[in-house]
């Protein structure tokens, strides 16, 4: 063979070598790039608070601007049937933290009921009755609360959910909490070596028997580091507004005191009159026991701002009071820095958003720029901080790398008004708001999942999911596992998310207000029909509103609920708004829905056991020794909070 023709050979081969080469260095790279992308990826959970669905724009709302969100939501997948656990800030978040409903934090041991075992003995006035006709299927108990019947019975669990007295924790001084044998799933992710951070609120108390022990706080369940509020936003935040904390007890005391106060005062003019034969140590010593009384309760209801209304870092608070006009760039700050400081390894960073809750603290730029009013302006300002934190993500390379989700804790406030001035969110075509549990708007909240080159863009996904579920999703991320030893009512949304599941992993969802099951719904999988029963409903005030006026929120139990017997249904496949109920009469299929539910609530009710109430009055009650506080109590005054990046 001529010279010249084997070095052609060899070139050849050369070149040949050379283009296997780099064909297997670019498939080395690819299943590098996509190993990055999939492995222990950063986890960003967004929450707004008091949000309502209808009123962002990818949710429906054409009059507000929400465009980073709205991208955010083309960028990703969107969930259209997503639920919070409860109706209100406390039980909803923590059932979100743990994975589980509220009732049952506390509480480990998980319990197999058999259908057919009596109602526990200890519940008050508990009677069996007759199997109820349409339930002709399964042997049902109605259960009694003194005369009040209520078709999904009392649970015997209380946990972070309301027995008949208080709702959400009313204290940052209070011993009430997020118990310390629950598992959140930044406790999960920081044993699998995460950095986790919780920015914004909180909630879920502070302490327990010391002002310091912070028992509750999150640096004791799994973040690694926190700047927030320690309670929530409340009216009482704002100097120029109405009390909102226990505003109706605060009525009362005050109405006592000025009773009391007249009596001293006629008696004083009767002995000053010689009308009365008393003695003045006598007058003097009711006089003391009327100021005793009055600076008992005035020494918490009168200094709400002080108490309530703080900033703290990690263990320690930076403000008190906090400075409400600025505490929205504090907290997009203190987010920025957390991402820039934590960028070269895993992290979680929960923001947790003080908008947009009342008292709607707006900054200069965005009020009066909606179609809306306050709100409208608060809503704009939330998408913009919104925004900042994912172009935070974006500059630093992370945005292929982070799993970012959005959300509301629940659905918007109705009865928050000011004067005919609506102040609280829009559910959009959805039925009742905050505080109701049974009603979709009470409990349907915006699902966004943005995951580049993971998930799917712009996929919608109309299958029921739940707040809880993103436990499970980001310790499954994460690689963990949740725990064993309790019932954990969330499921991984992986599957769905992907496009590898057609449905949902929940056939049944159950909507309690407090601890009470106002009503359940049934996923029929093989027909696509979503089945909703109502067992107890709230009377709205006035009548036909649409929301419970003048009593902050609707209430669970009592003078001011309906009991449905039976039960009222619903197709939400066909009618989401909830208007149209079937009719008993309507044959078979009324009579299997709410059979088949019928036994699911039963069941479920089979997993519950005992957990301490931590929402008594005893733990929410204010307590001196526990207040956290900045300087030497009751003088509690600082403004030391210092640039984030220097933390």
């Amino acid at each position: 063979m001529a010279p010249a023709a084997q070095r052609r050979r060899a070139a050849h081969a050369a070149r040949d070598s050379l283009n296997v080469l780099l064909i297997m260095c670019l498939l080395l790279k690819t299943c590098e790039l996509k190993s990055a992308n999939t492995s222990k990826p950063n986890i960003l959970l967004i929450m707004a608070d008091d949000l309502g669905i209808g009123d962002l724009g990818c949710y429906g709302n054409d009059t507000l601007r929400t465009p980073n969100i709205d991208r955010l939501a083309e960028e990703g997948v969107r969930l259209t049937q997503h639920l919070a656990a409860a109706p209100l800030c406390t039980p909803s978040r923590a059932a979100f933290l743990t994975g589980r409903h509220a009732f049952r934090s506390g509480s480990c041991a998980v319990e197999n009921l058999s259908p057919r075992r009596r109602p526990p003995a200890y519940l008050p006035e508990v009677r069996e009755l007759p199997e109820v006709g349409y339930f002709p299927e399964v042997r049902y108990f109605r259960l009694f609360a003194g005369n009040q019947p209520f078709l999904s019975g009392l649970l015997r669990s209380a946990g972070m959910d309301a027995t008949d007295g208080y709702r959400a924790l009313m204290w940052n001084a209070g011993s009430g909490g997020l118990p310390q044998n629950e598992t959140t799933f930044a406790k999960i992710l920081q044993w699998q070596g995460y950095t986790t951070g919780l920015v914004g609120k909180w909630h879920q108390g502070v302490n327990c028997a010391s002002r310091t022990d912070h028992c509750h706080h999150p640096l004791h369940h799994g973040f690694d580091y926190f700047y927030g509020m320690p309670f929530t936003l409340v009216n009482d935040c704002h100097p120029d507004r109405p009390p909102e904390v226990d505003a109706g007890l605060r009525a009362r005391l005050w109405l006592y005191t000025q009773i009391m106060a007249l009596g001293v005062l006629t008696i004083v003019a009767g002995k000053a009159g010689r009308l009365i034969s008393v003695s003045w140590k006598l007058v003097f010593s009711v006089a003391t026991l009327v100021l005793l009384f009055f600076t008992s309760w005035y020494a918490s209801f009168g200094f709400v701002r002080r108490w309530n209304c703080i900033l703290m870092r990690n263990h320690e608070v930076t403000e008190q009071p906090m400075d409400l006009e600025r505490a929205a760039s504090l907290v997009l700050e203190e987010a920025v820095s957390f991402i820039a400081r934590n960028k070269h390894s895993p992290f979680l960073l929960f923001v947790s958003l003080l908008h947009v809750h009342i008292p709607l603290v707006t900054t200069e730029r965005f009020l009066g720029k909606s179609q809306h009013g306050l709100y409208g302006d608060n809503v704009e300002e939330m998408d913009w901080l919104v925004g900042e934190i994912l172009n935070a993500v974006e500059e630093h390379g992370l945005k292929n790398t982070t799993l970012t989700y959005f959300t509301s804790d629940h659905g918007g406030h109705l009865e928050a008004r000011d004067g005919h001035v609506q102040l609280g969110g829009w559910n959009g075509i959805y039925r009742g708001g905050k505080g109701m549990a049974g009603w979709e708007g009470g409990i349907r909240v915006p699902g966004i999942f943005r995951w580049p080159g993971v998930l799917p863009a712009g996929r919608v996904v109309h299958e029921p999911t739940s707040l809880m579920d993103v436990f499970p999703t980001v310790v499954q991320l994460a690689g963990g596992q949740v725990p064993q030893d309790r019932v954990i009512d969330g499921r991984s949304l992986l599957p769905l998310l992907r496009g590898d599941a057609e449905h949902s992993a929940h056939e049944f969802l159950f909507h309690y207000c407090g601890q009470y099951l106002h009503a359940a719904r049934w996923h029929e999988k093989d027909s696509g029909r979503l089945w909703k029963v109502h067992y107890t409903t709230p009377r709205f005030h006035p009548e036909g509103a649409g929301a419970c006026h003048g009593r902050g929120v609707c209430p669970c139990s009592g003078a001011g609920v309906t009991h449905h017997d039976p039960p009222l249904l619903f197709d939400l496949s066909r009618d989401p708004s909830e208007a149209r109920p079937l009719s008993p009469d309507a044959g078979p299929l009324y009579r299997e829905a709410v059979a088949r539910v019928g036994r699911a609530v039963w069941e479920h009710r089979g997993s519950g056991s005992p957990a301490p109430a931590q929402f008594s009055f005893h733990h929410v009650a204010w307590k001196p020794w526990l207040q956290p506080c900045c300087g030497a109590f009751p003088f509690c005054a600082c403004s030391r909070d210092t640039d984030p990046g220097e933390t």
